[in-house]
């Protein structure tokens, strides 16, 4: 086998897929719902994205779009959007229409039968809230494919970001079992100091940094500047002034109430919780600057989520930090891409049929 191809569903900005390519996969075709991560998708990996819902797409469409020679895609992969899982929504997440994307991905995989799939999300799919969809995954694909699921944190794959991701590979049954969960990447974790290093300041006038793209500072008020300025690197709004404090914070027992993440600031030699749409906001997490008295920019969250400057995302601000909170890590990516990619070339040993069945135990017992 020369070439090896995958098509990215729900691609957004293009980070699985740039995963995808440094792990040797060539980008046959990507789609997403929002024109302007289109824009940023093409922008940065050919111009071979579609904004378009996953119900106009169809196995033939997809196909029509293979090589000569090829029969079908050799990984489908995509991490459909996954807010409707998130740990910080409340109440009933099988309610939420978002989530029927998983099936939507699962019924397209059905009907592609690519070689391999990959299924990209956040933890929370792969425990008690994402039951009902697993239990789809099982039972619509797993005739078909073997099932490796597994839980990831993306530090271990080199960012300086605690990121959990729940991920299933499937590997067709007429193929050899080769797939291989990657061990990590990196012996020791990264530090958010080690990623924001040599990064300038952005201009103070809130215009975007001349050499480096999207990197400018969000508009905060002047009081919120002031409660930051009390925060040491790893504390939070604990540690603001109780007369500084929002209404809210002045009534809550510092010991066991309230959000500990908000106005945290990072320490330059930890790491950073999950990225976020919200990341340049003190009030949304622990996204304050180790060293300075301001949140994150969006060039530094970038590199936060593996992705090099070159990288330039399109739209306003508010497009442009969906773009990145919402991203797959491409480290994360390219680590378990090249696992597909070696099973897919044959550079890894075949399994028994016992490694097979611990995981689908695996993916049996994270629901």
């Amino acid at each position: 086998m020369t070439d090896i191809f995958c098509v990215d569903a729900f691609a957004g900005a293009g980070g699985l897929s740039l995963g995808l390519q440094e792990a040797g996969f060539k980008l046959l075709y990507a789609f997403d719902s929002n024109p302007i991560a289109v824009r940023t998708y093409n922008r940065n990996l050919g111009k071979h994205a579609e904004a378009k819902l996953i119900e106009q797409i169809t196995g033939d469409y997809i196909k029509q779009r293979l090589p000569k020679g090829h029969d079908t895609v050799d990984l489908l992969a995509g991490g459909p959007p996954c807010q409707g899982f998130s740990k910080q929504k409340r109440g009933a997440h099988n309610g939420d229409e978002r989530n029927r994307l998983v099936i939507d991905f699962v019924q397209l995989v059905d009907t592609v039968k690519p070689r391999y799939f990959l299924l990209e999300n956040v933890a929370m799919l792969g425990q008690k809230r994402g039951k009902l969809y697993t239990d789809v995954v099982l039972g619509k694909l797993g005739e078909t494919y073997r099932l490796y699921a597994h839980f990831y944190n993306s530090a271990d794959y080199g960012l300086a970001q605690t990121r959990d991701r729940f991920v299933v590979v499937g590997e067709r049954r007429s193929l050899e079992p080769r797939f291989v969960v990657p061990s990590p990447t990196v012996r020791k974790w990264r530090t958010v100091g080690s990623v924001l290093r040599g990064l300038p300041e952005p201009p103070q006038d809130y215009s975007e940094h001349p050499h480096y793209a999207n990197h400018y500072l969000a508009k905060v008020t002047p009081a919120n500047i002031e409660r930051f300025s009390h925060v040491p690197q790893g504390g939070g709004w604990q540690d603001i002034p109780m007369e500084l404090r929002l209404p809210c914070h002045q009534t809550v027992d510092v010991r066991s109430g309230g959000w500990p993440d908000v106005y945290g600031r990072l320490r330059w030699d930890g790491q950073c919780p999950t990225i976020t749409a919200g990341f340049d906001s003190f009030t949304r997490g622990r996204y304050g600057h180790p060293k300075v008295d301001r949140p994150l920019t969006p060039r530094e969250a970038a590199r936060l989520q593996g992705f090099p400057d070159t990288y330039i995302f399109e739209g306003n601000r508010w497009d442009v930090r969906l773009q990145i909170g919402n991203a797959v890590p491409p480290p994360l990516a390219a680590a378990i891409g090249r696992q597909i990619s070696m099973a897919l070339r044959g550079e890894v040993p075949i399994h028994s049929s016992g490694y097979e069945q611990q995981r689908l135990i695996n993916l049996e017992n994270a629901v």
